[in-house]
């Protein structure tokens, strides 16, 4: 499908750029809150910050060290760069998404992230009901009135992931595990099969989808599975689940790359480096526009360019691997910004094209 596109660039705090249109295309949980309090105003009307509230609602932990992580410490971004009051709920279930959206729509938050692709259908039920309350969906692929989406380019930061697997491997065999079937994820693995085939079309990719976020324990059987068929470089794209992969490369002593936060503090030796989505960059500019009164309804991406995605640092591995392997990793993400190659996703369909240039 077609929708309206554009990239956020942090300068002072975020200026968006307007790009052109393109083809890509929860109560249940624990409650914090924190930052100045006092009442809110009406979204979309403008707010001074003390007046102005924003909500984080989470279909799992904030301690996963992974998507549901780096979604909270945007939150804390937020809350950092603008003064603002926030609170979140995590391990938010589906049956209980509505109630926690309603919850913090009835309580006068003039914005409320739902993080990730699963809380699209709630929102457009919920949202409706509250016209003064903006409501914007991660990885939602949607807008309407007073529901907007940001997404991070998964298909990227897959990218980034397959390529840097690629340029690992021995065994010419990668793995890459996605948890459940979402349009975010299936980009994800699609664009880890193509930057891993960019850096080697000989390399072989398994891929296959748990079909949990949660499930670290079958995330680490899969993994474990497809190391034993020869594959020396894994990636878990599943939240808290993606953990299992990490778990399973640590224990057969082979590689893992985290996925979309910096998961080298869980296993040092093993995690040579993630591809990271700065969901901060999105979530200050969008709760800024919002307080401002300048809020449009609107599907908003970020990339490699916007500094939205990028590769972790290798740390340890700087030393610990050649040289030359070292400036291959560091090199891929500079193709993307130097348009040497383009990563094209087409949000309907899942599929991800690339163009060398």
């Amino acid at each position: 499908m077609k929708v309206k596109s554009r990239s956020l660039l942090l300068a002072g705090l975020l200026v968006l750029l307007l790009a052109t249109a393109l083809v890509f295309s929860g109560c249940g949980g624990n409650s914090k809150q924190a930052g100045s309090g006092g009442q809110s105003s009406p979204a979309g009307a403008g707010g001074k910050p003390g007046d102005f509230k924003v909500a984080l609602v989470l279909n799992g932990p904030i301690n996963d060290n992974g998507w549901n992580a780096a979604g909270y410490n945007g939150v804390k971004a937020v809350e950092k760069e603008l003064g603002i009051q926030t609170a979140y709920s995590e391990n938010v279930s589906k049956s209980d998404q509505e109630e926690v959206l309603r919850g913090y729509a009835t309580q006068g938050y003039n914005l409320i992230f739902a993080h990730g692709f699963e809380f699209v259908d709630t929102a457009k039920k919920v949202a409706p009901q509250f016209p003064k309350t903006i409501f914007i969906v991660t990885n939602g692929y949607f807008s309407d009135k007073n529901i907007s989406s940001f997404s991070v380019n998964s298909a990227e930061m897959g990218f980034l992931e397959g390529a840097a697997a690629a340029i690992l491997t021995k065994s010419k065999k990668v793995a890459a595990i996605g948890g459940e079937e979402t349009t975010p994820i299936k980009l994800g693995i699609e664009g880890f099969k193509q930057g891993a085939k960019y850096i080697d079309p000989n390399v072989e990719v398994l891929s296959t989808f748990i079909g949990s976020f949660s499930d670290v324990g079958k995330m680490k059987e899969v993994a474990l599975s497809m190391i034993n068929q020869g594959a020396d470089v894994v990636l878990g794209n599943a939240n808290q689940a993606g953990l299992g992969a990490i778990q399973a490369a640590k224990e057969k002593k082979v590689y893992a790359i985290g996925s979309s936060f910096d998961q080298h503090s869980v296993a040092p030796d093993t995690v040579v480096t993630s591809g990271v989505q700065n969901i901060g960059k999105a979530m200050i500019y969008l709760a800024k526009t919002v307080m401002e009164g300048k809020y449009q309804p609107a599907v908003y991406m970020v990339g490699v360019k916007e500094g939205a995605v990028y590769l972790a640092p290798l740390y340890d591995f700087e030393q610990k691997l050649p040289a030359d392997i070292v400036k291959k990793i560091k090199q891929v993400p500079e193709d993307i910004k130097n348009g040497k190659v383009k990563v094209d996703l087409d949000t309907k369909t899942g599929k991800v094209t690339i163009e060398k240039r």
